[in-house]
């Protein structure tokens, strides 16, 4: 997929869910589920996939693991496995964090797997200049095209101003922006700047898990330096979306079919804060997002895509009550779930 391709797939909106991790009980990776886990979500008509991102867990690059590579390799052979028998696309998308040499390194891998992008975590250079930030993603991003990432500090980001992303607009291989800070004045920064960059092929992307449809619904128009524009969140790149992707997929598309109606279906209101309450469950939010990715793993594990909730780190896991809370979410919108799609399809998934 050339570059031009690239953007023009990411501009025209997709569901993009932050892959999680397949851990035995014991700790011992399982790569077949984590092979169900990538079919389950090309089935679902997923438009990518990120790994090597937090819902895989940073930890897969300690050396006592060694998993950033071989997690990598098996997602993109999947993939491309899968896209050979289907029309369907998936665009691959790497995880790619450190200081510049890492960052780097991690850039030629994703790209000698064939992986189209990467997402930028800016988290280990977050104690120099906005400018020495700034350096740091031009170097990566003249190695491979970039999703820019603001990550929210709740979680180990920073808050940039306006003036850092007006200046990370104009980075030429910048293809679109994660915008994670969950923070409706950080977010409008990061659209603000795009529009004044005039850059109209950086797709708008939601990191927001709290805020999903709101983000997808809203248009965000602005009389800048080239006029009165409009622009729209396209898709997004979520942890979130790592489960019920199926109903994920089928809610972005049809906001994208309504996305031109004059008024706003109110119904879209509710759904948007029962997703909320749903969030708020499974990523913990009650208690600092402490059992963030456990909660997501064990939507899984019930599905049975995943074995267990173990992450690398054993003392990672859920927070006393979150279990309950994603008890009484799953009771209260069942909406949201996909869990028939995947009941019908596991075992195929799992051979």
């Amino acid at each position: 997929m050339s570059a031009e391709l690239i953007r023009s797939f990411l501009l025209d909106g997709q569901v993009i869910p932050a892959c999680p991790l397949a851990l035995h009980s014991d700790g011992a990776w399982s790569e077949q589920h984590q092979r169900a886990l990538v079919r389950y979500y090309f089935a679902s008509k997923a438009g990518g996939l990120a790994v090597g991102v937090h819902s895989t867990q940073f930890e897969i690059r300690d050396p006592a693991h060694g998993l950033y590579e071989p997690i990598l390799s098996l997602v993109a052979e999947e993939i491309d496995r899968l896209s050979d028998a289907s029309d369907h696309v998936m665009v691959k998308i790497a995880g790619i964090c450190g200081d510049t040499g890492q960052a780097l390194a991690e850039a030629e891998t994703a790209l000698g797997l064939n992986y189209h992008a990467g997402l930028l975590s800016m988290t280990a250079v977050s104690n120099r200049s906005d400018e020495e930030v700034l350096e740091h993603c031009r170097a990566v991003a003249e190695a491979i095209p970039i999703v820019g990432f603001y990550l929210q500090p709740a979680v180990g980001g920073r808050v940039f101003p306006y003036a850092f992303w007006r200046a990370f607009a104009e980075i030429p291989n910048v293809v679109a922006i994660k915008m994670a800070p969950f923070n409706r004045y950080q977010t409008w920064d990061v659209v603000r700047a795009v529009i004044d960059a005039g850059r109209e092929d950086i797709a708008l992307y939601t990191g927001n898990d709290d805020n999903i449809v709101a983000d997808l619904i809203t248009p965000f128009s602005y009389r800048g330096p080239n006029g009165q524009v409009t622009r729209r969140i396209v898709g997004g790149l979520l942890g979130q979306w790592g489960v019920w992707t199926s109903r994920a997929v089928q809610v972005l598309e049809r906001i994208k079919r309504e996305g031109d109606a004059p008024c706003v279906d109110r119904a879209w209101l509710d759904y948007n804060v029962n997703l909320t309450d749903a969030n708020a469950a499974i990523f913990d939010a009650a208690n600092g997002f402490a059992g963030c990715i456990p909660g997501i793993m064990e939507v899984l594990r019930r599905q049975r895509l995943l074995p267990s909730i173990r992450c690398l780190n054993p003392a990672e896991t859920l927070s006393p009550g979150q279990a309950g809370e994603i008890d009484r979410v799953i009771r209260a919108y069942p909406n949201l779930h996909d869990n028939r799609f995947v009941e019908e399809n596991i075992d195929a998934w799992l051979a």
